[in-house]
């Protein structure tokens, strides 16, 4: 087993063969431990060279309300406002920090995500 570091797109592509490759590896083997290795590594320089914004906090919440077949009113019901549903998704008012919480709990959204909306408008 020799593992190099992943330093350019040619590595990347090598390292992503491999792991093909290692796919169904038997547990407790050097291919399960190489393959272990290669896909960390992959991950590391995935994250530097393809990171992953963050999602923007207003989008994050009208995609779960899709997923889980809500609407505006739905919504308004949920933060016992409708109109203050109207506001903030035309960003008019920021999300309070109990409003954050409501989302959180509802439609399982991070916290983190949403704050980031709660920090703009401060």
């Amino acid at each position: 087993m020799e593992i190099n570091p992943i330093k350019t797109e040619k590595d990347y592509d090598l390292a992503l063969e491999r792991v093909n490759t290692l796919f169904d590896a038997k547990p407790n083997t050097n291919e399960e431990d190489e393959l272990d290795i290669l896909v960390t590594l992959i991950e590391k320089y995935e994250q530097i060279h393809y990171p992953i914004p963050e999602p923007d906090p207003i989008e994050a919440i009208k995609f779960m309300m899709e997923q889980n077949g809500l609407t505006d009113a739905d919504l308004g019901v949920i933060l016992n406002s409708r109109s203050r549903v109207t506001e903030i998704f035309k960003r008019r008012r920021a999300l309070t920090i109990k409003q954050i919480r409501i989302l959180t709990e509802t439609l399982h959204i991070p916290a983190s995500t949403l704050i980031k909306e709660y920090a703009l408008e401060q």
